[in-house]
């Protein structure tokens, strides 16, 4: 099933007319993030994500470009996390969060045709309909709906991760795959603020049965302020005694050069085999995990 899926998602991306990139998995600096542990390898680190050095592909020129490859995330071990798996991320330089739902629909619809000869699939109890319009609910409406409480309430309070994860997620992605959209400023370090809305973002995440399986937004491409959102996760990590990776300086001249619009994502690839294996934890569809 993985074979099938890998290569159903690399001829989509063919077609789609994406080339194929490979970037470092070893760095000096990976990216500043409140919540995400980098593992360390020698004096650097392994990478958590592609993210800042497909950036600097966009920044060069590079159109449409897509990867697939491992990523590493300290102390992550779960039903639905290894610290080492698989990721496949892709960029639209001039593209949008909306673009890249677009390629996002098309793409897992190929994906399900190609492994399972159909556009449903049965996970976790329940048949889910990727072949129909897709769903999606505001962070701020699902706050509402499943909690009863309002988003920045939460925020304020410190709970907001523990409410999604025990009110929110388990209800996205029953029927059909749902997009969470709109996410806080507040826990979105990379994402572009909405327009008129300097405390959301253009940022949505996708879930199938509760199951989050992508992770995608319009790019900030405003060095300064990426700096200043460099610089307060760094205070952040540093006054609760977490590591505080080096900034990303390179990346960070790409920005200040000049990187136009521009949207990605990630999904993560054993998680997408999971679904299409309707296998209830993680380590089922990994060797040696």
């Amino acid at each position: 099933m993985r074979a099938r899926m890998l290569s159903s998602i690399r001829q989509w991306f063919e077609d789609a007319g994406f080339l194929a990139v490979e970037t470092p998995v070893r760095l000096p600096a990976p990216a500043l993030e409140d919540y995400i542990e980098a593992e360390p390898s020698g004096e650097q680190w392994l990478r958590t994500s592609p993210e800042l050095h497909m950036k600097r592909l966009l920044a060069a020129g590079y159109e449409k470009i897509y990867q697939i490859g491992p990523c590493f995330r300290k102390d992550e071990k779960g039903s639905r996390h290894l610290p080492e798996f698989t990721m496949l991320e892709w960029y639209r330089l001039h593209g949008n969060w909306r673009d890249i739902q677009h390629d996002t629909e098309a793409l897992l619809r190929k994906v399900l045709q190609d492994c399972l000869g159909k556009s449903t699939c049965t996970f976790r109890g329940k048949q889910v309909d990727f072949g129909s319009t897709w769903d999606e609910i505001t962070v701020d409406a699902a706050f509402q709906k499943y909690a009863g409480r309002s988003l920045d309430a939460c925020l304020e309070e410190g709970c907001f991760e523990q409410i999604l994860v025990d009110k929110i997620e388990p209800q996205l992605g029953q029927q059909r795959p749902t997009f969470l959209s709109e996410y806080p400023l507040a826990c979105s370090g990379l994402s572009q603020p909405i327009a008129g809305r300097p405390d959301r973002v253009e940022r949505w995440e996708l879930y199938v049965c509760g199951l989050e399986l992508a992770n995608a937004c319009t790019e900030l491409v405003n060095p300064q302020e990426q700096e200043s959102r460099f610089e307060a996760c760094a205070q952040l990590r540093r006054s609760e005694g977490r590591p505080v990776y080096p900034m990303d300086q390179p990346f960070m001249n790409a920005l200040w050069m000049g990187l136009p619009g521009a949207a990605g994502i990630a999904i993560g690839l054993d998680r997408l085999v999971m679904i299409l294996n309707n296998c209830d934890s993680i380590s089922e569809v990994v060797p040696f995990a």
